[in-house]
């Protein structure tokens, strides 16, 4: 597995989030972005989990409601990869998954478009 502490992991995340372009990050709304070591037990290679109401579903509704969550998981991570670039494209392409998740885009379409 190749080895890299949770402080690197987060910056490349950090960074992958930089490279978004700023159109689409100022139209995310009430989201934050984590970084966890290991994902929950039942399924042990996921990479990231958006948890929220995305922004297509959102309504009058929506107000006074705790923050969407974007968890990126490092350990899945690591384990897939065999570089440090492989870990920096890998990351990236979690990141644009999950904040594609936060405004409507599902599973089957970010597939096609080679965020799978």
């Amino acid at each position: 597995m190749l080895e890299m502490t949770r402080e690197e992991f987060e910056e490349l995340v950090a960074e992958a989030l930089d490279r978004i372009p700023p159109e689409l990050t100022r139209l995310m709304d009430n989201v934050a972005v984590f970084v966890e070591d290991e994902p929950p037990a039942d399924d042990p290679e996921l990479l990231g989990l958006y948890e929220g109401t995305p922004l297509t579903e959102r309504g009058e509704w929506y107000a006074g409601v705790l923050p969407d969550r974007i968890t990126v998981y490092r350990g899945p991570t690591l384990r897939m990869c065999e570089t440090r670039e492989d870990v920096v494209a890998e990351a990236e392409v979690t990141v644009v998954h999950e904040i594609a998740h936060h405004f409507g885009i599902d599973d089957a379409r970010l597939h096609a478009l080679g965020y799978g």
